[in-house]
């Protein structure tokens, strides 16, 4: 038996011309209204799958840790331990978790993963990371090295591979774990070796489709590092999610929090609740 659950840790804002690439403002300002600032709201929607006897959470949001100055510039609404705070509501303890998966390295997907003590968040958890993907965000480019914030995670990654609570991952696609009730597909466009989590029910599309809008194919993101590559992995990915029926779980969509796409590949939204803690019928 496989439940699977929504954490809302956070809520943030980021620039909208960023957030659509080359698509002009007219056209999605229709699908997300900015702020005076030109900033979209977006959710740090966190994925958290019981199965079996596994607690699996996929990203942390962005945490709790940044100054004023950047919670303002990024429009961060959230509390204090954000991520204690939502799993308290689903009734399981930070301990409880026993694998975290990391599709990537960016502040705003793995921004939960340390204590105030800097140490890692979950005691009992297992870390889950592309070992490609963590070369790159120790030497990302000029354009991306922004959305890194070595100083934060790199200290902790390397205790966790000393002290064998990481386990890398590699290739385009695999298992997360020997049992294979979990399995990966590698995404490149957005970031380097981004991992998209799925099973037979739903796929974490991360920042290949962050948002229901991002689901048409030239509907790339600004901040990625190769959006003729991102619309080319859309295109060739959503037949595969059609004939496997699988959910789009959407990590910053505060209005959907998936979708399931219909006969021509278009998208069929699953509205949030947007509650601290959300059932997914998925």
């Amino acid at each position: 038996m496989t439940a699977y659950y929504a954490l809302h840790p956070a809520k943030f804002k980021l620039d909208g011309g960023a957030m659509f690439g080359i698509i002009p403002k007219p056209l999605w300002e229709k699908k997300i209204i900015p702020d005076e600032f030109n900033r979209i709201e977006m959710s740090l929607r966190v994925l958290l799958i019981k199965k079996n006897d596994r607690v699996i959470m996929v990203d942390t949001g962005i945490g709790d840790y940044h100054d004023l100055k950047f919670n303002q510039r990024f429009g961060i609404q959230g509390a204090i331990n954000p991520l204690e705070t939502c799993l308290a509501q689903a009734g399981f303890k930070l301990k409880d978790v026993t694998d975290l998966i990391l599709t990537h390295l960016h502040f705003d997907h793995v921004g939960g993963l340390n204590s105030n003590q800097h140490t890692c968040l979950f005691p009992n958890a297992t870390i889950h990371l592309h070992k490609d993907h963590y070369h790159y965000a120790l030497n990302p480019t000029p354009r991306d090295q922004g959305s890194f914030q070595t100083h934060y995670f790199q200290p902790l990654i390397e205790d966790l591979d000393k002290t064998g609570k990481l386990k890398w991952h590699q290739g385009e696609e695999g298992q997360f774990f020997s049992d294979n009730t979990l399995s990966y597909r590698v995404s490149h466009g957005h970031t380097p070796f981004m991992l998209l989590p799925y099973d037979e029910n739903f796929i974490y599309m991360a920042d290949l489709v962050p948002t229901i809008a991002h689901t048409a194919i030239p509907w790339v993101m600004g901040y990625d590092i190769s959006p003729g590559l991102s619309a080319q992995e859309k295109q060739a990915l959503y037949p595969w999610i059609k004939e496997k029926n699988l959910t789009m779980i959407f990590e910053h969509d505060c209005e959907n929090f998936g979708a399931t796409l219909n006969s021509e590949l278009k998208p069929i939204g699953l509205k949030s609740t947007n509650r601290a803690f959300e059932p997914l019928n998925i």
